[in-house]
């Protein structure tokens, strides 16, 4: 029987919008409109039956179109979407948006911020206080540069549950090392037993020319620490087309777990997902 898949993290975006500053020309590969129904063949062809929306925008208008794709696709089983946590009625917006039964998470752009502790600022962490009474988990968009601020906001906010996005960003290109502060950092948030961690985006990071080999230290280092309960597989397409494909990634990931049990890879491919997101 084919293993039955979640993608917990994928993009969609129409470039007329107007919202997506970041994907400029240098990245042209994926600056063009990619909609649900560009991704549903991948979803049929790989047996992926759910799937996790992730905001690709820093902007309400973002909410709004994912959460119409969620309304017009039952694929879409859950939404991150993004609020501005520091403004002043952030906890009045992340509980709105709560009210749709499939936003799952909330996720700031932390790459995009040079302050490496933003995160722990009185006011970001107040608004984020009312997500575990929301049932609503938090994505941590984070380098390896807030790996401590993480590990600080899972003590000051226990009853969170977080989930890293693309294992922290480890500084693996052209086959580099991920690095002692990456492993150490990493194993110290898998103490948390809140700390989830999502196995995406790692063909981006090693970029052109990355395999198997170059990523098996990194997802190893994922396995032992955060162990399969705690792992989530994604495919962060489209951004994954800058330096693959989807289906490169489904193949490459499944030699990557080969040496888990049936139950374990079950895990990472789908139940870690649905349980984490309560999908």
């Amino acid at each position: 029987m084919t293993q039955i898949r979640t993608d917990a993290h994928h993009h969609l975006w129409q470039i007329s919008r107007g919202i997506y500053d970041w994907i400029g020309d240098d990245l042209h590969p994926i600056r063009r409109d990619f909609e649900p129904d560009h991704l549903k063949p991948y979803l049929d062809h790989f047996n992926i039956t759910r799937t996790v929306l992730v905001q690709a925008a820093e902007d309400p208008a973002e909410n709004a179109a994912m959460l119409a794709a969620a309304d017009a696709h039952e694929f879409i089983a859950g939404v991150v979407v993004w609020v501005d946590l520091e403004a002043h009625d952030a906890k009045d917006q992340i509980t709105r948006l709560a009210r749709h039964a499939k936003v799952k998470s909330l996720r700031p752009v932390l790459q995009g911020i040079e302050d490496n502790d933003w995160i722990l600022r009185p006011a970001v962490v107040d608004a984020l206080s009312v997500l575990p009474s929301l049932s609503l988990c938090f994505d941590a968009l984070i380098q390896p540069r807030h790996l401590g601020a993480i590990a600080t906001l899972g003590t000051r906010l226990p009853d969170l549950d977080i989930v890293i996005d693309h294992a922290a960003k480890p500084v693996i290109r052209g086959g580099q090392d991920a690095g002692d502060h990456w492993r150490d950092g990493m194993a110290r948030l898998a103490q948390n037993p809140r700390i989830f961690c999502k196995l995406s985006g790692l063909a981006t990071e090693a970029g052109p020319g990355w395999s198997q080999a170059s990523l098996q230290p990194v997802v190893d280092h994922l396995l032992t620490h955060f162990t399969p309960a705690r792992l989530m597989w994604g495919s962060d397409w489209p951004v994954l087309e800058m330096d693959g494909s989807y289906g490169q990634w489904v193949q490459t990931s499944d030699a990557l777990l080969a040496s888990l049990s049936t139950r374990d890879r079950a895990y990472v491919l789908d139940q870690t997902a649905r349980n984490f997101y309560r999908l």
